[in-house]
């Protein structure tokens, strides 16, 4: 399994969508400033998670992406290998060098395919912030600066 920077931003993006999962659609302009990545890279990005039915659209004002699956459902191995596909054979020096690497390369494997978006996502110091944030009302985005139109509700869903 290979980890390009388009499978890390995939990955990053998806976690995005996942901790703002409450608050409604989020905007491909606030992924974009939030994690850092570039709009047209963004765009290239998504069109994939579209077509893998990782996230879902709505168009129109107020809209945006939101997650396609729960995000119990989205392993970050599985983002990957959608992202970079399966890393090829490697060419092996000897016995010993192909056991061993081709061995590591599973468990590493088995352990991506195992994390899923929402074992980060509901991570208390993820939760803790994520409140922080939402409890202004209409909030400012830490990263970005970007004021969100989106609020909290009582008992602490979010709407757009």
């Amino acid at each position: 399994m290979r980890l390009s920077a388009k499978s890390r931003y995939a990955v990053s993006a998806l976690m995005h969508l996942a901790i703002h999962n409450d608050a409604g659609a989020v905007p491909l302009s606030e992924v974009s400033v939030c994690q850092g990545i570039s709009m047209s890279y963004i765009d290239q990005i998504f069109w994939k998670l579209r077509r893998a039915g990782l996230v879902r659209g709505t168009p129109g004002p107020g809209g945006g992406y939101r997650l396609g699956r729960p995000a119990e459902a989205i392993s970050i191995g599985e983002v990957i290998t959608l992202m970079d596909g399966q890393g090829g054979p490697r060419r092996a020096n000897s016995p010993l060098d192909e056991t061993l690497w081709s061995g590591l390369a599973e468990q590493i494997e088995r352990f991506l395919r195992g994390i899923t978006l929402a074992d980060f996502a509901t991570r208390p110091e993820i939760r803790e912030a994520m409140r922080r944030q939402y409890g202004r009302g209409p909030w400012r985005c830490d990263v970005c600066g970007a004021l969100s139109n989106r609020r909290q509700l009582p008992g602490g869903a979010s709407r757009p």
